[in-house]
């Protein structure tokens, strides 16, 4: 998508986490829906952007925006019964952000198109991204969370 990193007055804190999927198989599906659905909700109120990976069993996320939010929002997930192992794996500041338009995006490990999600402050909602290549920006930090997955 042709989303270039949004500048902002203030720095904007990116953090990425990985964590290990304790969501029964049967139940993944609709657990799953219900999470997207509430964390698209709360990411919008919240200002918080990001990308978040499903691999087999694992969620690897990146989350960006106000750092005391973007920090909350982590000792939350971290919190959270249906997460594992849960550790950052990258943290900085940054001079905007790289997913700006991302509310939530499902990211594919095995390079098939990535499902951008964006805001929709007109709306009030979210909705699908048109079909557009990433940025390089978006790329390399795509990259690095599907390459944290052989760590993990």
């Amino acid at each position: 998508m042709t989303d270039a990193t949004t500048a902002s007055p203030d720095p904007t804190f990116r953090l990425i986490y990985r964590s290990h999927m304790r969501i029964p198989q049967e139940q993944r599906k609709a657990v799953l829906g219900e999470i997207f659905s509430v964390a698209r909700s709360n990411n919008k109120r919240q200002n918080v952007t990001g990308a978040l990976l499903i691999s087999d069993e694992w969620f690897v996320q990146a989350l960006e925006g106000d750092e005391q939010a973007v920090r909350r929002l982590y000792e939350h997930i971290a919190s959270d019964v249906r997460h594992e192992r849960v550790s950052v794996i990258d943290e900085r500041l940054l001079d905007g952000r790289t997913f700006g338009r991302w509310s939530m995006a499902q990211v594919t490990e095995d390079g098939e198109p990535d499902i951008p999600l964006l805001m929709n402050r007109d709306k009030g909602g979210i909705s699908r991204a048109a079909r557009q290549p990433t940025t390089i920006d978006q790329d390399s930090v795509l990259d690095f969370m599907r390459g944290s997955l052989a760590e993990s």
